[in-house]
């Protein structure tokens, strides 16, 4: 007795099998591999700041987790280059013409139009928080690596943050920061998802 089912769970079989199973649009709210919802209020905020995002360079910084392969398929469907920088051992598994990997951050962030990064310890792997800590400790977004990337490039992060940790206070509370439109922007692009898939405009 619903138009629309929004699903926020863990594996992603799950809400396939749910969505294969419905006579109604499923909405992937957030899976272990995929947050659509986040990374079209993310491209939203690139376009509404700084005009399309077609060509630009994407730098993502630190764990490639779901976020991460979500802006792989952004990467895929707006055709913009996305540079992947983890620490040994949280590789990005998923190859593409449109991803390049560094070891080094500060060459993934070099000449970058947007550089975006999550916590470094995502839910379902707080056991792991101490080592993950020692393993991302090079791998914040500070301002020298905001410095390495274009000189009006944004930084964007999901939210919430741990300042000190994936990303310095100085980046996240300075004037590339768009974190807080980013935020208001995922209930601007959710209404638009929602008129889309109930009324079909486009």
């Amino acid at each position: 007795m619903c138009d629309v089912i929004m699903v926020r769970t863990f594996e992603q079989s799950i809400i396939d099998t749910f969505a294969a199973s419905s006579r109604v649009p499923v909405i992937n709210g957030l899976t272990n591999e995929y947050h659509p919802c986040q990374i079209l209020a993310d491209v939203f905020t690139y376009i509404d700041h700084r005009g399309p995002i077609r060509g630009k360079t994407v730098a993502w910084i630190g764990d490639s987790n779901n976020v991460c392969n979500t802006w792989l398929q952004a990467a895929e469907t707006f055709d913009f280059k996305l540079n992947v920088s983890t620490p040994p051992g949280y590789e990005l598994e998923k190859k593409s013409k449109y991803v390049e990997s560094f070891a080094d951050p500060m060459k993934a962030a070099t000449g970058a139009d947007l550089v975006t990064t999550d916590v470094w310890t995502s839910m379902g792997f707080e056991a792991e928080n101490e080592e993950r800590r020692r393993d991302f400790q090079d791998w914040q977004v500070d301002a020298e690596m905001m410095r390495a990337a274009k000189k009006d490039a944004l930084f964007m992060h999901c939210l919430p943050a741990h300042r000190g940790e994936e990303v310095a206070a100085e980046v996240i509370d300075g004037p590339q920061s768009v974190v807080w439109d980013e935020a208001e922007n995922r209930l601007h692009t959710q209404k638009a998802l929602l008129e889309f898939l109930v009324v079909g405009r486009k």
